[in-house]
């Protein structure tokens, strides 16, 4: 069998790979709670906007739906077994931040969710809209504020999200990211700017 032979794999949800991330809401009680979602991405730039898809069943949808709030929290190395735990652990009668031993803070410009203290990245988004598309639905969230860590920003005020070791999620399964290829626009670059570009992560 040749190399680009083709096999029918038939219907599923096989975009791969997804980044994983840890989604924090919390009840108009005060009560915070994690769920972990892998169907996360960027739907928007003006305004920013982002989508998370959550099973109707689950305790997150019925918190997102009362407050019309939550937060993204990127996932990073040192978060991956709890990330896990978050995903297949119920939040409805256990505190998942307290039992993975985590540090809810109240997620800026946003009245009731919470964001992880610990997670590299937190996106505050308040709901636009919910797209009910069968198994899951859709909340479309516009993003209200980010805050990063500081040790993510450079001397000039840059997030340098490679030094977050942020985890993607392939196939039933994690990965920390790894070895980068290239950057934006790199295919049509001059040879300079690509030395530039990529021989500084080299020295890191």
């Amino acid at each position: 069998m040749a190399k680009h032979d083709k096999t029918e794999l038939g219907l599923s949800t096989i975009l791969n790979p997804v980044p994983v991330v840890m989604v924090s809401s919390a009840g108009k009680d005060g009560r915070p709670n994690i769920m972990t979602a892998a169907w996360a991405g960027t739907i928007n730039s003006e305004p920013p906007m982002i989508s998370v898809s959550i099973r109707k069943n689950r305790y997150s949808h019925k918190l997102i739906s009362e407050t019309g709030e939550f937060v993204v929290n990127l996932v990073s190395k040192s978060l991956c077994k709890a990330c896990d735990y978050c995903g297949v652990r119920g939040g409805e009668k256990e505190d998942k931040f307290k039992s993975c031993s985590l540090t809810p803070v109240k997620a800026t410009n946003l009245e009731y969710a919470y964001a992880i203290k610990e997670a590299p990245v937190s996106i505050s988004c308040v709901v636009k809209d919910v797209l009910e598309l069968g198994s899951h639905d859709m909340f479309i969230g516009e993003i209200k504020g980010i805050t990063a860590d500081s040790y993510l920003m450079d001397e000039n005020g840059k997030l340098c999200l490679e030094n977050a070791r942020l985890v993607a999620y392939n196939h039933g399964e994690y990965y920390l990211l790894g070895e980068k290829l290239g950057f934006f626009g790199y295919s049509v670059a001059k040879e300079e700017i690509i030395k530039k570009r990529m021989g500084k992560d080299k020295k890191k």
